[in-house]
């Protein structure tokens, strides 16, 4: 049983901390989460909303330090008593995530490692049982440090959480784990290859023939079936290949203006997701490096998921020099953790992206 529980600790506090710290190193993407599980269609708790980065600030952090505990042996009634009531609500979560389809990927693992709900839930069921036995055994969590090393080490933790969570916010991610990453070329992130695998779908048609019902299976062709068509079932067998970016378009009133704009050799585009929710001081910085790219040349374009005059107000509020085009909220908080936000593009690869905070170390 010893063997037994230090094996627990081990795959406990090291999964607790591998994905605290992910998390930890992009608490916004992390709170647009917790902000799809508040909604009203999900668990309507949207009062919860405007307090979600505190939130997720505080649940990483947590979850760090308790991998910590656990695994120097650090208080033990506390630190078992709080794995396991965190991993029962985590448990909830997921499972109504898979079994009502409400939220398509937890956020477990950030961006780094994207899971399925039910693949989510299956990891939750994992640590729920070795949880289970460091409560029931927690007589023989021990630890050869003394008290002070314990105290010195959760305090060191504490600090480092607090360090890389005031980077992060007040820059960007260190590491970048999604699709509009530095480097990447968005518009062969949207392509298809023409020898990507395509999805396979299984269909069940039914039919009525000669007064019963009889069910064809076929891979997408309309069987041959003397008889009434009734109904088709469609069942997907195996996935195809999807894209990093599937849904980045640039629009304007008329059109849209997505090739047309990447194409661009110097481009600048600042991101707005959301007016009223923006940083005001942010576009200090925002309208010095755009003005100063303008004039040397360079294209400089906004986007934003707020429109009309909301936007209007913004441009004369802070003498913005460019246009604005429309483009999804999602995408706009998925391209970068910050609002406002700039990127360097070249022909439509991301060349630098910065927080408001580091407009001013565009390279023009």
């Amino acid at each position: 049983m010893k063997i037994l529980v230090l094996i627990s600790r081990i795959l406990v506090g090291g999964l607790f901390i591998f994905s605290g710290l992910i998390k930890l190193n992009d608490p916004v993407g992390f709170s647009f989460k917790l902000e799809d599980y508040f909604a009203p269609d999900v668990l309507n708790l949207d009062f919860l909303v405007p307090y979600a980065l505190v939130i997720a600030v505080f649940v990483v952090i947590f979850e760090v330090l308790l991998g910590v505990m656990i695994l120097i042996g650090y208080a033990q009634k506390f630190t078992v008593w709080s794995l396991l009531l965190m991993i029962v609500f985590f448990t909830f979560l997921t499972f109504y995530s898979a079994y009502f389809n409400k939220v398509t990927d937890c956020g477990c693992f950030g961006d780094a490692i994207k899971l399925t709900p039910w693949e989510s839930l299956t990891k939750d069921i994992f640590l729920l049982i070795f949880i289970l036995i460091l409560f029931f055994e927690k007589k023989h969590i021990t630890s050869h440090l003394t008290k002070y090393t314990q105290k010195y080490l959760l305090i060191a933790s504490l600090f480092f959480c607090i360090f890389i969570t005031y980077q992060v916010l007040n820059h960007l991610p260190y590491i970048d784990f999604r699709a509009y990453k530095v480097g990447s070329n968005i518009q062969k992130s949207m392509t298809i290859p023409e020898d990507a695998p395509k999805a396979i779908y299984e269909y069940s048609w039914k039919f009525k023939v000669d007064g019963t019902e009889k069910i064809e299976v076929t891979n997408g062709s309309y069987p041959s079936v003397d008889g009434e068509f009734i109904s088709v079932d469609t069942k997907l067998i195996k996935k195809g290949y999807l894209p990093p970016i599937l849904d980045f378009s640039i629009e304007s009133d008329e059109e849209n203006l997505t090739q047309e704009i990447l194409a661009t050799d110097k481009l600048i585009l600042v991101i707005v997701y959301n007016v009223e929710q923006s940083e005001p001081y942010g576009f200090a910085n925002i309208k010095k490096i755009t003005d100063e790219a303008i004039q040397k040349g360079y294209t400089v374009v906004g986007l934003s998921a707020s429109i009309g005059d909301r936007i209007e107000t913004l441009k004369t509020t802070h003498k913005l020099h460019f246009d604005f085009y429309f483009c999804d909220q999602t995408v706009l908080k998925t391209i970068v953790r910050s609002n406002p936000g700039i990127l360097k593009l070249h022909k439509g690869t991301i060349q630098q992206k910065l927080h408001w905070n580091d407009a001013l170390d565009i390279q023009l």
